[in-house]
């Protein structure tokens, strides 16, 4: 078939050109079109439950809410996990379904289930669900500064909330805009109670005069002069001074106003959370994007309508405290300069072998076609240009040219040779010719290159959805250099290597050079095969028990430019006293060089869907270059050790990664089961003192699951029957006055203001509490006649996964080996003794590297036996396909010094590049060994010592070249390993570098010793076979 391809496209020269032509072109006009982002698509398909519950504690928001959601979420197909946090006033389920699920199909099975639990929960109490978000979907933090004096936190909240986030949300791409900080503007009723019972107003006629007012009603329609006209009846006012004169009740024919009973004003609302900027208080708008929209154009369309919106008199202007893009721009940036220099040092090898112009020319061609057939299979498959497609490519465009190479190489011989025989032939014929010899082995090689990077398809969870762009984008390139060097490559050689001058007429001063010593190195071997070939077995066997003793982890660390900083007060802390704390850290963090912006959320936005408190903080550090990483970060936690905070460092989209896998952002997660949370805390703070001493352990931290002080308000149900009134009544008074009641909403000019009754702070005071007057039929009483105050305490917040409650000790490596550091762990909690009903595991990266490499060894194994049965279909031989497939340990030696000498641990990625490895350095034993069944069966050479020799030197040129473009095009990707978007490609290029060396100058002396040794017998089964198709 191939052949026919071959001699088709020659027939038909000038539409080949003309396609390749059309294709370049296309090509070009699509990739400006293809979506750019950092990763591929690592969405795990969650839907996120939000339940507001406001006044409820903890344990309750457990049993009347949580419960019941995590019931329903249970029995729905695909889940894999449901976590959960209870914390005051709040519920947040997590449901976790399968790989690879539909999300809409998720979250419309999700909300079939909520429409059920109505009767269920507490009234008042509707569940609701989050926003449809990327993993890597906080793109962009916008500082709104208030610094300045003059500068009004209600009005700065107020523009982005009602400014800033709707101009935001209608840009197609954007899932959701949470602001926070500044304060949220309310209207608030004050009542004074002993005004209340001076005048004789209840607070049930106060709440009713509240509820109707602002609001406007419709008339209905009346036909006035054939024409309808609509009643409209306004009543809405958002005056204080129309909200104070509101007639309450009337009492001896006299109106009784609000401003006489309570105090009206503007009032900020309750704050969960609160943020800063510099060292200073601020507002910070985060904005989030939907699967699948692109981060950079997305972002660039974000500043253009930040730019257009107004700002205030006297407000600040916006700050871009964090932007994805930079990240995303830095990595695409040094993945493509890597692409670009690989190319580059490609020419540059190819003219030094070639010193032909022509032919070198004509191999590069592979590689403009190869890589716009690969941008126009992503534009089908609606894949992204990112870090892992580029790398796909940069780590295959050495091997682009591999086919062309070959082919070209091969033809410029045979034209030689023609060109000095007594009887040329048809130019035509001996281009078919030519490339029919080499075109067995080079789909046999490219069949194999494809059949070993299978497992990366098979690969689970995160690390699959890593990789496996990866894998496409190198397998389409090297099917694509496939195509063009069956088609363009025949046409072009037909063109361009015409004249005698285009042919040369010798070998390039290298080539000569090379083969010289080759030759007689090689020739001494033959005559010890079996003495040079114990080196090689011994190597093998020493690399082989190195790479078991390497240090392992699952990714190699990102370099994002930008850090995220946790810190925990002890719960219970103030929002104030977290602010305080808070502010401290920002400033002795901008201290530092290396330092540019911080930016601080302290506690939870009322949007966000993390169940943070108001003892918990999070800082977003902008860097600049300076001084390296280890360093920096040994610095800052230096800094911060002075504050009472337990502190965590990580980066954004690390951090996002880590809480995908095991639901905590950290790289460890010690997970404690139980059903007690006292016990639990316990626990967990006796294995936080055992392993605070392991070497390399850093950032360890116990969720801040305790007990919090409380007033409990406990009414003695027979003292509230004595005065006519019952438990429930009080408790929703209560409710009212101390933790305050929306009543109604005031609009103006399309902004949403609530009207809140609630007591002023004075007298929510906790020694008055006991005196505050209740009414009764009887009349108003205190307190304390009815009801206890007491001071008790009670959990801050109660986790739970999978039916379980849950508290989680979490933990970073740094300095040391995660695998090595995981193993003492483990090996602590070994000893651990637990008591009935609790128990404990550990989750985190480690996980994933751990499963990830057992199937990744699974697979290979299973990728070797197939490489093995294509060869044997190929050679009908057992001796000649394990001769061929004796470049594999061959290429082991390589890589397993190359991550030595670079100290570079075995992760997934440096799995990879393995894989990668096999199936390159099968093609230089297959190349080898075809060449050599060509030559006796088409030229009649008797197999000797002569027959070797002649095959290995007309086969070195090909080798050497093919094997010298693939490694130093990767050479970009070896330097500078921690510039974004080459850390993970980094130990990928390693292996496969140190591979391609051992293998190829290994493979120049074994191959031929091996096929000397036990290459004969096959031989003869060969040429005894009438069949005159090239090997």
């Amino acid at each position: 078939m191939f052949n026919r391809i071959v001699s088709g496209s020659l027939q038909q020269r000038l539409l080949v050109l003309a396609s390749a032509l059309v294709l370049i072109l296309y090509g070009l006009w699509v990739v400006p079109e293809l979506k750019v982002d950092v990763f591929p698509d690592l969405n795990k398909p969650i839907v996120t439950i939000m339940t507001e519950a406001e006044g409820y504690a903890p344990e309750e928001v457990e049993q009347l809410v949580t419960l019941p959601l995590e019931a329903a979420a249970n029995g729905l197909p695909g889940v894999s996990r449901v976590r959960s946090t209870s914390a005051i006033g709040l519920s947040i389920v997590y449901i976790e379904f399968d790989w690879g699920s539909d999300p809409f199909r998720n979250r419309q099975l999700v909300t079939e289930r909520l429409s059920t639990l109505n009767r269920q929960l507490p009234p008042g109490v509707t569940p609701q669900l989050a926003p449809l978000s990327s993993i890597m979907g906080e793109i962009m933090l916008i500082a709104l500064p208030l610094a300045d004096a003059s500068a009004n936190p209600m009005a700065v909240r107020e523009y982005a909330d009602w400014i800033m986030r709707p101009a935001l949300l209608g840009i197609a791409g954007v899932s959701n805009v949470i602001p926070i900080g500044g304060e949220v503007r309310q209207f608030r009723v004050a009542p004074d109670l002993t005004r209340l019972r001076t005048l004789n107003v209840s607070l049930a006629e106060l709440e009713q005069a509240l509820a109707g007012f602002g609001s406007n009603t419709s008339g209905g329609y009346i036909d006035n002069q054939s024409r309808e006209w609509l009643i409209r009846n306004i009543g809405r006012s958002v005056r204080l001074d129309d909200l104070r004169n509101l007639t309450i009740a009337l009492r001896e024919n006299h109106p009784v106003l609000l401003r006489q009973v309570a105090d009206v004003d503007y009032a900020p609302r309750v704050k969960r959370g609160d943020a800063g900027f510099g060292g200073q208080p601020a507002v910070i708008v985060s904005v989030q994007k939907q699967p699948g929209a692109d981060s950079v154009t997305l972002t660039r369309q974000i500043e253009q309508q930040l730019a257009q919106l107004k700002l205030p008199a006297g407000m600040a202007k916006p700050v871009v405290l964090f932007r994805q893009a930079d990240f995303i721009e830095r990595s695409i940036g040094n993945v493509e300069a890597a692409l670009r220099d690989g190319a580059i040092l490609v020419a540059i090898v190819l003219f030094a072998f070639l010193l032909n112009g022509r032919t070198t020319l004509i191999s590069l061609t592979a590689i403009p076609l190869s890589l716009l057939t690969t941008a126009l299979v992503f534009k089908l498959s609606g894949l992204s240009i990112n870090t892992m497609t580029l790398g796909g490519l940069a780590i295959a465009i050495g091997e682009l040219v591999d086919d062309a190479v070959v082919d070209v190489e091969n033809v410029l011989r045979r034209l030689r040779e023609n060109a000095q025989s007594a009887r040329p032939r048809p130019r035509l014929e001996v281009i078919v010719e030519a490339s029919s010899e080499v075109r067995t082995s080079i789909v046999n090689a490219t069949l194999i290159v494809i059949l070993v990077f299978v497992p990366l398809f098979a690969l689970p969870g995160i690390e699959g959805r890593l990789f496996t762009p990866l894998g496409i984008a190198y397998i389409v390139s090297i099917l694509a250099s496939l195509l063009v060097s069956i088609s363009v490559t025949p046409v072009l050689c037909y063109y361009l290597l015409q004249r005698p001058a285009a042919l040369g007429e010798h070998d390039s001063p290298l080539q000569r050079w090379l083969k010289r010593h080759y030759q007689r190195l090689l020739q001494h071997c033959l005559h010890h095969p079996r003495r040079w070939l114990a080196p090689s077995v011994l190597a093998v066997f020493v690399c082989g028990a190195a790479l078991l003793t390497l240090p392992r982890t699952f990714l190699p660390p990102f370099n994002e430019g930008t850090l995220t900083i946790s810190l925990l007060l002890q719960p219970g802390t103030s929002l104030g006293e977290s602010n305080r704390i808070g502010q401290t850290a920002e400033q002795l963090l901008l201290q530092i060089a290396e330092v540019s912006h911080v930016g601080r959320r302290t506690g939870r936005a009322e949007l966000d869907e993390h169940a943070e408190g108001v003892h918990s903080s999070e800082l977003d550090v902008d860097l600049k270059p300076g001084r390296p990483r280890a360093q920096l970060l040994a610095d800052i936690r230096a800094r911060l050790a002075l504050l009472p905070v337990g502190v965590g460092i990580g980066q954004p989209i690390s951090h996002r990664m880590d809480h995908l896998l095991s639901g905590v952002r950290a790289q460890i997660a010690l997970k404690l089961f139980g059903p007690d949370t006292d016990t639990l805390t316990m626990l967990a703070a006796n294995l936080q003192a055992s392993l605070s001493d392991i070497d390399g352990l850093t950032d360890l931290q116990t969720e801040k699951q305790t007990r919090i002080p409380q007033l409990q308000v406990r009414v003695d149900s027979a003292r509230a029957a004595a005065y006519g009134v019952t438990p429930a009544r009080i408790n929703e008074m209560l409710e009212t006055v101390l933790g305050g009641r929306v009543i109604n909403q005031l609009s103006d000019d399309n902004r949403r203001f609530d009207l809140v009754l609630r007591l002023n702070d004075p007298q929510r005071d906790a020694d008055t509490l006991a005196e505050l007057l209740v009414e009764t039929p009887q009349g108003k009483i205190p307190l304390r006649r009815v009801a206890e105050v007491i001071e008790a305490d009670g959990p801050n917040q109660i986790g739970r996964e999978n039916g379980q409650r849950r508290i989680v000790v979490s933990a970073n490596t740094a300095g040391r080996a995660q695998d090595r550091v995981v193993a003492e762990i483990q090996a602590r909690l070994a000893r651990l003794n637990l008591p009935p009903g609790y128990s404990i595991r550990i989750e985190g990266q480690f996980q994933a590297q751990q499963h990830a490499m057992r199937l990744i060894a699974i697979l290979a194994g299973i990728s070797v036996v197939l490489i093995f049965l294509i060869l044997y279909q190929r050679y009908r031989s057992v001796a000649l396909s394990l001769i061929v497939m004796g470049n594999l340990p061959l290429a082991l030696i390589g890589g397993v010094a190359g991550l030595w000498l670079a100290q570079a641990p075995l992760s997934v990625a440096s799995l990879v590049g393995f894989i990668t490895l096999t199936g390159i350095a099968s093609r230089n034993g297959i190349l080898k060994l075809s060449h050599y069944l060509n030559l006796a069966r088409q030229h009649g050479l008797q197999f000797s010592d002569e027959l070797i020799v002649r095959g290995a030197l007309e086969r070195m040129t090909p080798v050497l070249m093919t094997a010298s473009v693939a490694a130093l095009a990767l050479v970009p990707l070896l330097l500078a390993a921690d510039a974004p978007g080459k850390e993970i490609l980094h130990p990928v290029a390693v292996v496969i570098f140190g591979g391609l060396i051992s293998s190829t100058l290994l493979d120049a002396f074994i191959t031929p010793l091996l096929f000397k040794l036990f290459g004969q017998r096959p031989l003869d089964k060969l040429l005894a076979a009438a069949s005159s198709q090239s090997f």
